[in-house]
């Protein structure tokens, strides 16, 4: 067990990539069973749930993994694993701090809950749900570890090929129409990623993050214009992953038209974007990023709080539970932004916090609606009149829980983060707005939620329509919102250790000197503290050869 131990402290970042993929071949080999078998008309149970035992086993695998990635990050050293022990910034680098293994712990929290509502019947009805699953979890993982741009880009082509097809998973007229939306904006985005890259690859001559950011902050003249001008085009890009002002428009269809577990999946989805911004915007174009410092300081913000706004005045309109929760998530991504765009380490923090909360309370609502929706005959999730449920109290307190969780009241991790927004928010010239959105967004939530509450469970039709196929009240489905809720319950438990960890992993990403010596070695730690201008024109030069083999274990 030691050896073992001792194995994957050596190698957890790639470890922590490679499960999942893994996992998604062998899924690939066995066949899971799902869809119509070979012979039509039936499923291959016996494939079904030996695939559904091997993904199970193998989240909770990567949920165990992300515990340790956290204790092991929490300590505060930065581990940087080499792939192919070339070091950077030449070879391909994985790096792990604390704010990337609290991205994958948050990653598993979704997924492990989503996956088990999953299996209570979603994953049968098309073929290769888990091995997709696995793929995408491989892609989240990957983007939240990777030390290299342009391995981000790699990795988010893998995450959102996989969702191309969990959005089309149980097939449907509404999932093919928003499918075809989804697919053409992201691909866009993937295009202006590219020409984001290129630029900063012509200015720079490096990808690797670190190695990026150290050169950043020497450039002069038409080279910084360059990088600034690169930096908008990546916030356009993560923005639209994001789904900020003006690029959310897609967001409320698609995961409304989504399937429960995937819609869930889909909450990770979005902090993806956010968790670029951080990185680039943050680690690259921060403050100490000379002449091309805070790129999208004049930006961020203003977009981050209109987004929040127009997200909850979209609840407010919305016509299903589905483009609700949808809309809220895009109100909740403005928030997190906001503190994001503040630019101090303890707006950061309370961002982080709220990433947290937003993304469980988001991703049990999704839950949350199927099962209302199940119950409801042919209305479904549609705002109207409808047929009672037939679970009124247990369903009617899992609303009034999740409405309490998203408008953010007390003693909810809600409240908690968008408190700790507003204080750390005070002494800035942007309090005013700041609070006033926060608060305003906070009581339209209330509303939104308290109106579509009164419609399902008080505005009764008085002939009972068809009821759909789907129970919606098994123990199965029942216990994977449940765990939401737990996990709600848990952050406002352990606010305090909690809020330690995310000052610590917002003040980590301010020192820059610290990641160089890290991934570039004692060398590259020395040039982050005494930049020279760079004019663009140098490339990376090879690091020179250590005198001995002593020495080269040292600068790694």
């Amino acid at each position: 067990m030691d050896a073992i131990y001792a194995f994957w402290l050596q190698h957890a970042p790639v470890l922590t990539v490679l499960l999942p993929g893994f996992t998604a071949m062998g899924l690939l080999l066995l066949g899971d069973g799902g869809g119509l078998s070979a012979q039509g008309g039936s499923h291959d149970l016996a494939g079904l749930r030996r695939a559904r035992r091997l993904s199970l086993v193998s989240v909770l695998l990567g949920a165990f993994m992300a515990v340790g990635l956290v204790v092991q990050a929490s300590g505060g050293d930065l581990m940087v694993y080499q792939l192919g022990e070339w070091s950077a910034p030449f070879g391909i680098v994985l790096v792990l701090d604390r704010l990337s293994a609290l991205m994958v712990l948050l990653t598993y929290a979704v997924a492990a809950p989503a996956l088990w509502y999953a299996t209570g019947g979603w994953d049968a009805r098309g073929r290769q749900f888990h091995a997709i699953f696995q793929f995408q979890l491989m892609g989240l993982c990957g983007a939240f570890l990777t030390g290299d741009l342009f391995n981000l880009f790699v990795f988010f082509e893998i995450l959102l090929i996989a969702s191309y097809v969990l959005l089309l998973h149980g097939q449907g007229r509404d999932r093919l129409r928003m499918g075809m939306h989804y697919v053409v904006l992201n691909l866009a985005g993937s295009g202006l990623f590219l020409i984001g890259l290129a630029m900063l690859y012509g200015v720079t001559g490096t990808l690797n993050m670190t190695d990026m950011a150290v050169r950043v902050a020497q450039l002069t003249g038409e080279p910084a214009l360059i990088a600034r001008a690169a930096a908008l085009v990546l916030l356009v890009v993560f923005g639209l992953k994001a789904a900020i002002v003006p690029l959310y428009f897609w967001l409320p269809g698609t995961y409304a038209s989504a399937s429960a577990p995937v819609a869930a999946l889909f909450a990770i989805m979005t902090k993806v974007g956010v968790y670029s911004i951080i990185r680039t915007h943050w680690g690259i174009f921060g403050a100490d990023a000379g002449e091309a410092s805070l790129a999208a300081a004049d930006w961020l913000l203003p977009l981050a709080l209109t987004s929040s706004v127009l997200g909850v005045l979209g609840a407010l309109a919305a016509h299903s539970m589905g483009r609700l929760v949808g809309y809220l998530t895009v109100s909740s991504v403005g928030t997190i932004l906001a503190g994001v765009g503040m630019f101090t380490p303890e707006t950061l923090s309370a961002a982080l916090y709220y990433t947290l909360h937003s993304t469980i309370v988001i991703a049990g609502l999704f839950l949350l609606v199927e099962l209302m929706a199940a119950q409801r005959g042919d209305a479904l999730d549609k705002l109207r009149p409808a047929t009672a449920v037939r679970e009124p109290v247990l369903l009617g307190l899992m609303m009034i829980f999740g409405a309490a969780s998203a408008a953010g009241l007390p003693p909810l991790p809600g409240f908690l983060g968008k408190l700790m927004m507003l204080e750390s928010s005070a002494a800035l010239a942007v309090q005013p707005w700041v609070w006033s959105v926060v608060l305003g967004v906070g009581f339209l939530t209330i509303v939104g939620l308290a109106r579509a509450g009164v419609i399902v469970f008080w505005h009764i039709q008085p002939e009972p329509g068809s009821v759909a196929p789907a129970s919606g009240s098994s123990l199965k489905l029942l216990s994977a919102s449940w765990i939401f809720m737990g996990l709600t319950v848990g952050l406002a438990v352990l606010a305090s250790p909690v809020k330690r960890y995310t000052d610590a992993a917002a003040l980590q990403l301010t020192n820059k000197a610290a990641y160089a010596e890290a991934v570039l070695g004692s060398q590259g730690g020395a040039r982050a503290q005494t930049a020279q201008p760079f004019d663009g024109s140098r490339r990376a030069a090879p690091v020179p050869a250590p005198a001995d083999a002593a020495a080269q274990e040292n600068t790694r």
